[in-house]
């Protein structure tokens, strides 16, 4: 990464898409930005502002989407939220989909050997999305993510796990996606994320220990397909002082070993 990676710009809608699917694009996007902040719901306003779109377009391909069921609005706050249709399809695409069930033995055993919480994230687009968490026996829980959750890749050490292996290229135009979001996690900025990824690079491992709750901290890895793309992570969150220099390398020669193995499983799965 250069210099002028911390002047990259906000995305803006693509005006050429084939076969005239521009608004099929830019419905799938919308869907996407508000899952991003399902739990608080979104105005229309911020739809506006994080799609780049005009706000009469933006306003009628969300009349669309709740006419389908894939948005709700709430008739008194006018937030929009997931609609019903989006659980419905999950329900569908879940046994095709069953990584849970794949790195569910793995979550366990890191949580029960680090007394910490360990979480499972998978790459959806720009974003990350919490799958699966499993909690250690340390009193002190770390919850830095909820299951469900979705937050641009790179705001949390899951989404820096998932960059770390990707070409500059790639990261400058998820970068450049994200840049308007990232200041909604502990003001998050474009330099400090690529700071944070840099740093995560000559570790070997993600790491973020700045843009999270107070006192908290996360490590991980990503987990490969045999096409070495990283489409998910397995981190490790707890208090900072947890985290000492000695503990992380322990945690992450154990995290090393339940990587291999989810991978391993992954291309099992995938067997002809």
């Amino acid at each position: 990464m250069n210099a002028t990676s911390s002047r990259v710009k906000p995305a803006k809608p693509s005006r050429s898409h084939p076969g005239g699917t521009q608004t099929l694009h830019r419905a799938a996007a919308i869907v996407r930005l508000v899952a991003s902040r399902n739990r608080p719901g979104m105005r229309l306003t911020d739809v506006v502002k994080f799609s780049g779109l005009q706000r009469p377009t933006a306003h009628r391909i969300l009349k669309g989407l709740i006419a389908e069921g894939l948005l709700t609005q709430d008739a008194d706050s006018r937030l929009y939220c997931l609609g019903p249709l989006v659980f419905e399809l999950g329900l569908a695409a879940a046994p095709q989909f069953n990584l849970c069930d794949i790195c569910r033995p793995s979550l366990q055993r890191l949580a029960e050997k680090t007394g910490d919480t360990v979480f499972l994230s998978v790459r959806s687009g720009h974003d990350s999305v919490c799958i699966d968490r499993k909690e250690g026996s340390f009193p002190i829980k770390t919850f830095t993510l909820d299951v469900g959750e979705r937050r641009p890749l790179g705001a949390g050490a899951s989404g820096i796990a998932m960059l770390m292996p990707l070409p500059d290229e790639a990261i400058q135009e998820i970068v450049r996606a994200n840049a308007t979001r990232l200041v909604g996690y502990y003001n998050l900025t474009v330099p400090a994320l690529l700071e944070a990824l840099e740093h995560s690079r000559a570790l070997r491992y993600a790491w973020n220990d700045a843009h999270l709750a107070d006192g908290a901290a996360t490590l991980g890895l990503p987990i490969i397909n045999r096409y070495g793309h990283p489409f998910a992570s397995i981190t490790v969150g707890a208090i900072i002082s947890r985290m000492t220099e000695t503990r992380r390398s322990e945690i992450v020669s154990v995290l090393r070993e339940e990587i291999a193995l989810s991978e391993k499983a992954v291309r099992n799965m995938h067997q002809p």
